[in-house]
């Protein structure tokens, strides 16, 4: 497939058709910048947004924030558009209209309509992907579209649209080689979410001072000093600027940072309840029935993360260490570019033994690769060729009345090991 083919070649093709074809459209797979992207935004009339629109940047928590912010506005009975990255099982899950995943058919047709009006712009996977999503958020005349950022925030794709409120989470060491060394260029980078005059929610408790620099031009609302949380024993308690919630239910996400994440949200629908009202009923509503695939998820014998770097992993940790039953075995498998020695050393105070599984190329480490890597962290390495490898001999080796077999270090890891369960 080549990027100058006729279009009319393009208009029958499957939905597999139109990502293979998207890998390849642009030959770098990160190529940050806003100019190319909102040209074809543009041509679209899909800038300036007509929905409300709440944008989501930060390390971790994005996307457990993104699905929360969803379910409370469905709750509050709008129309939610919700676009999330990177997807477990299936690209559907990145587009989710009403609480349902988009179809097949309408992903094609988005990509139809960008693929007419990009001028032969080459476009990468993220972007063609984030123009599809705001195409059938405003085909679908939602009422408020839910952006998560998939890498920084000032150049990520997501940014050609201007936020109505954005909010930053935890900004960790991530992405060095395209946001900087530091957390100080790191949350430069995410804070260029935030506009001028806009809400702009920091859930970082200990935000770079570069963040705080960036937030002075916005309506900067500050965990700790603009709205706090405190946790009861089944219950929580918000207070933002001007409203307070006692007794809310505890988040169904599983992980204590959830009660942080879940009050950055709750802090943009106090700073959004002038363009859409919420009741505290459907404040109740989101937090009871947000879901998200792979974070702390139990299946079967299986204990879920998609946790890649170290600050995600303390957050398994943390659960793990809360549990009155211990996890039997860990199953690893991690990107080269992930931080393996921070991550394994947070991983070896509740394990000793991991199955090393390997990844595909270029981007997955092999067994081999991996298990050089964890082994300075004192653990006892098996190395097996790929995830279901690995579950097999975890299986195998691991007495099965302890607890779960956690299985962390990608998304790739987590959906090997969901492929894998389906055919067992």
């Amino acid at each position: 497939m080549r990027e100058n083919e006729p279009a009319a070649e393009r208009l029958n093709w499957t939905l597999d058709q139109w990502l293979h074809w998207q890998e390849s459209l642009n030959p770098k797979r990160i190529d940050l910048g806003l100019e190319r992207v909102s040209a074809v935004a543009r041509a679209l009339g899909l800038i300036p947004a007509q929905a409300t629109t709440l944008t989501i940047a930060g390390t971790n928590g994005k996307g457990s924030s993104a699905v929360l912010a969803a379910e409370i506005y469905r709750a509050a009975g709008y129309r939610v558009g919700c676009y999330t990255s990177p997807h477990l099982l299936h690209y559907n899950e990145r587009v989710v209209i009403e609480g349902h995943e988009a179809a097949g058919v309408d992903l094609c047709a988005a990509f139809r309509a960008v693929d007419a009006a990009r001028n032969g712009a080459p476009l990468t996977y993220f972007e063609f992907g984030t123009l599809a999503a705001l195409w059938l958020f405003r085909r679908a005349m939602v009422d408020v579209q839910v952006l998560e950022v998939g890498l920084g925030g000032r150049l990520d794709a997501v940014n050609i649209v201007d936020a109505d409120c954005a909010v930053v989470t935890e900004i960790g060491l991530d992405h060095r080689d395209w946001l900087g060394p530091d957390r100080e260029s790191i949350g430069r980078e995410k804070a260029g979410v935030y506009r001028r005059g806009h809400p702009a929610i920091c859930v970082d408790p200990d935000p770079p001072h570069s963040l705080l620099q960036v937030g002075q031009a916005a309506d900067l609302r500050r965990i700790g000093y603009d709205f706090a949380f405190e946790r009861d024993a089944n219950s929580w308690t918000w207070h933002g600027r001007s409203e307070r919630y006692s007794g809310l239910p505890l988040p169904h996400i599983p992980g204590a940072i959830q009660l942080r994440n879940a009050a950055g949200v709750l802090a943009a629908v106090e700073a959004l309840q002038p363009l859409r009202k919420v009741t505290r009923t459907a404040l109740e509503a989101g937090l009871v029935h947000a879901r998200i695939r792979g974070r702390i998820e139990r299946h079967a014998d299986l204990l879920l993360d998609v946790g890649h770097n170290a600050e995600a992993v303390d957050v398994l940790v943390d659960y793990l260490q809360a549990q009155a039953e211990a996890p039997r075995a860990l199953v690893l498998g991690m990107m080269r570019d992930k931080p393996v020695e921070a991550v394994a050393r947070r991983l070896a105070s509740v394990f000793h033994d991991v199955y090393a599984a390997g990844l595909p190329a270029p981007r997955g480490l092999s067994a081999a690769q991996l298990a050089v890597r964890l082994q300075g962290a004192g653990m006892q390495v098996r190395a097996c060729v790929d995830v279901a490898a690995a579950l097999a001999m975890a299986r195998r080796q691991a007495p099965a009345a302890y607890g779960p077999i956690v299985v962390c270090g990608s998304f790739k890891t987590v959906a090997a090991a969901l492929e894998n369960g389906k055919s067992t």
